[in-house]
């Protein structure tokens, strides 16, 4: 082999380049799936005026079938308006997910359809989407360049939907995410909208290694503001615990529902 076929084999891996922003982004997901978590985590909501709404929520996960589905629950403890509610989610790799929504005033469960992914999650600026990870091939992926984001060094991508319906599922004409290659987690995101304008732009606070054997890390404090309309959210985890072997009936419709 040429030195210049061994430089070439030592930055290529299946095709692709050390530094492909697709790759670079497969990464970064697998960074943050963590086989099993219970969390404690308050959710503070600010209108434009700086009237806050404070939520506080429990959440327990699990990966199944061999790492390629993130099953999720969360609920609402407090305050009275919405405790109780409940949200359900399955995050499949390569196909769409499958949410469901309970709320206790209704004591009915309604199903969350792809058409819906972008709406608002309980009122906040987080979105059905942010609850996910995203389907890699919804998307294409460009390296835009390095920066630093609160003293983190990361590599800027550009991530832009395939085409006007995934646009218009997730609710963005592009997204840029900082990931620090140091564990490939996000630092920051900014989104436009479908019109192309600014539109959100999420901080990440604080991480937090949850699974030290396999190097695998949860986000435990975000914030997320609409540059549109001042409104902002914070997520904040206030206890959080790996749990490999949570069990299966959690998540499940059934459960969901359970007062």
């Amino acid at each position: 082999m040429t030195i210049i076929g061994l430089l070439l084999g030592l930055f290529m891996v299946n095709g692709y380049t050390a530094d492909d922003p697709k790759v670079i982004i497969e990464k970064a997901q697998e960074a943050t799936r963590v086989q099993g978590v219970e969390a404690v985590a308050t959710l503070v909501i600010t209108d434009p005026k700086g009237r806050e709404r404070i939520r506080r929520t429990a959440q327990i996960s699990k990966l199944t079938d061999g790492g390629k589905t993130e099953k999720k629950l969360i609920r609402f403890l407090s305050p009275a308006d919405v405790k109780g509610t409940g949200f359900l989610m399955f995050d499949y790799e390569n196909k769409d997910d499958d949410m469901w929504l309970f709320m206790p005033a209704l004591r009915k469960t309604r199903r969350i359809i792809s058409s819906e992914k972008s709406k608002s999650f309980m009122g906040s600026e987080f979105s059905y989407a942010d609850m996910t990870f995203p389907n890699i091939d919804d998307f294409k992926y460009k390296l835009l360049s390095d920066e630093t984001v609160n003293k983190e060094p990361c590599q800027v991508i550009e991530i832009t939907p395939v085409n006007d319906d995934k646009a218009d599922e997730y609710g963005y004409s592009k997204k840029v995410s900082y990931i620090a290659p140091k564990d490939y987690v996000i630092r920051k995101a900014v989104y436009y909208d479908l019109d192309k304008s600014l539109h959100k732009e999420m901080m990440v606070n604080s991480v937090k290694e949850i699974d030290t054997k396999n190097h695998k890390y949860r986000i435990t404090g975000m914030e997320i503001v609409n540059k549109q309309n001042n409104r902002k959210s914070k997520m904040t985890v206030d206890k959080i615990t790996f749990l490999p072997n949570a069990p299966d009936k959690y998540f499940t419709t059934a459960y969901l529902e359970k007062q």
